[in-house]
């Protein structure tokens, strides 16, 4: 029987650190790969795998609302202890994503020109982008899927395994890479092929996983699957998701762009500096990972008061490690920047930047603790509109800031509001969200039936001792 666990800070951190340690292997895999096509001796393929990198990296990005929703879809089901409606939030997601990969694998020649015409790239690597490209993209349904599977491992709140899955993946790719590339003289198309069979051996080796843990997405009934409501409510929190995400990108590619109008130096400099940040990144990621599985599990279980202390207790947490990193950033930063690169002009924007650069960690800390607590609850509505309010209010300080001719230091000071507005407009709207995620109707004040909380058993969950109860059904409709 799957049942949600304690809402405690132990709890916070166990859910947390899996997934930061599984963020901070990613970059590994990226590091190997260009190392491997560097042995080769042939700069255009190491241009390509980059520039294929950052294509793909696009593309799935667009799709992460595939694995948010599914989290925060199958967190509910865990906590209203339904079984069978966790198995056909994965069979939906599965569907969802595989089907996407299809259309991308068929869209492959608009999308590659697209890419390749905006990569401005020399011939010798858009022929290599090429060959790593129409392979690669062979990929894409294996990917969704696995960001289906690891949803709802995430969902359940068994990070441990997200770590696992993500860790194997990387390392199955890592070593078809060596295998492929230098092994058997494949160059850059080995590169491409060993991201395809790794990612397809992630699917296996989640849909393994899960069903050890009793989830079996394969024996849900195709009726089920079609279930309209189901599939309108999974495609409204997935339309959400991506349109934030879409706006997050935007805001981050304008801070770039303006970023390169300052000149060569300061753009070095500011991509120096964004590194910092993401590190910071992988820290508050995995306590937003943490905040999806505990608020999504209370909202199932009708639980406001373990649904309060989640937030209390996300929100804690993801502060004091964004402090944390803050502080670490800012000691270690000019370390950090001359390690990163030898140029004294680079070196000497960088640090007048840093101060700055280092305070975004502790801004962002809250609107990323946010971000799991609506994802959790399937707030993406709320969500959604708040970014886009945000993505406003950034436009409107770089004008701001442009007009008082502030320069790179405006630029800054624009992303770390529109880092406070996300945060602050969240926490407004948040207390009436959580009043209306709750309200429901009162069935009566009793101890808890031993036996209403069993799969598949009708009517409402049961209350805790002293409390009242209310309809199971009502968490469903809530947003």
């Amino acid at each position: 029987m799957i049942s949600p666990g304690p809402v405690t800070g132990r709890r916070v951190l166990a859910l947390a650190l899996p997934m930061t340690l599984a963020n901070v292997t990613t970059p590994l895999l990226g590091f190997v790969g260009a190392a491997v096509i560097g042995r080769l001796g042939d700069a255009a393929l190491l241009g390509a795998i980059a520039l294929g990198a950052v294509i793909f990296d696009a593309i799935f990005w667009s799709f992460g609302s595939l694995r948010m929703a599914t989290a925060g879809l199958t967190a509910q089901a865990v906590g209203a202890r339904e079984p069978a409606e966790v198995d056909r939030t994965l069979a939906r997601a599965l569907a969802a994503g595989t089907l996407a990969g299809l259309v991308l694998v068929a869209l492959q020649g608009p999308i590659a020109a697209g890419a390749f015409g905006l990569s401005g790239a020399s011939p010798a690597v858009t022929a290599g982008l090429a060959t790593y490209f129409h392979i690669r993209i062979f990929a894409a349904p294996f990917t969704l899927a696995n960001y289906a599977v690891l949803g709802s491992i995430l969902g359940r709140g068994r990070t441990d395994l997200g770590l696992v899955l993500q860790v194997a993946i990387n390392l199955v790719n890592i070593a078809l890479t060596l295998a492929l590339v230098l092994g058997f003289g494949l160059g850059i198309a080995g590169a491409a092929l060993a991201t395809l069979l790794a990612e397809a051996a992630g699917v296996g080796l989640g849909l393994v996983l899960l069903g050890r843990l009793g989830t079996h997405p394969f024996r849900v009934p195709l009726g089920a699957l079609r279930d309209p409501a189901s599939l309108r409510r999974m495609l409204s929190v997935n339309a959400d998701v991506i349109i934030r995400t879409l706006a997050l990108v935007a805001a981050i590619a304008i801070f770039s762009a303006l970023g390169a109008r300052s000149g060569d130096t300061v753009l070095a400099a500011n991509a120096v500096l964004w590194n910092l940040f993401l590190i910071g990144g992988f820290f508050l990621d995995g306590f937003a990972t943490a905040a999806e599985t505990l608020c999504g599990q209370a909202v199932g279980a009708r639980d406001e008061a373990g649904f309060r202390r989640a937030v209390a207790l996300s929100l804690r947490w993801c502060l004091g490690f964004g402090l944390a990193v803050s502080l670490v950033s800012l000691v270690f930063g000019p370390a950090f920047i001359d390690t990163v690169t030898t140029s004294p002009e680079v070196r000497e924007s960088a640090r007048r930047y840093l101060l700055l650069a280092a305070l975004a960690p502790f801004v962002a800390a809250t609107p990323f603790a946010f971000d799991g607590i609506y994802i959790g609850a399937t707030w993406t509505r709320a969500m959604r509109n708040l970014m886009l309010a945000a993505l406003l209010a950034y436009g409107l300080a770089l004008a701001a800031v442009q007009a008082a001719a502030l320069g790179n230091t405006g630029l800054w000071l624009s992303f770390l509001g529109f880092l406070a507005a996300r945060g602050i407009g969240q926490a407004l709207a948040y207390p009436g969200l959580a009043r209306q995620a709750f309200a429901g109707r009162v069935i009566e004040t009793r101890a808890p039936d031993p036996g209403a909380d069993a799969p598949g058993s009708a009517g409402g969950l049961p209350a805790r001792r002293g409390e009242p109860a209310v309809s199971a059904d009502s968490s469903r409709s809530s947003r």
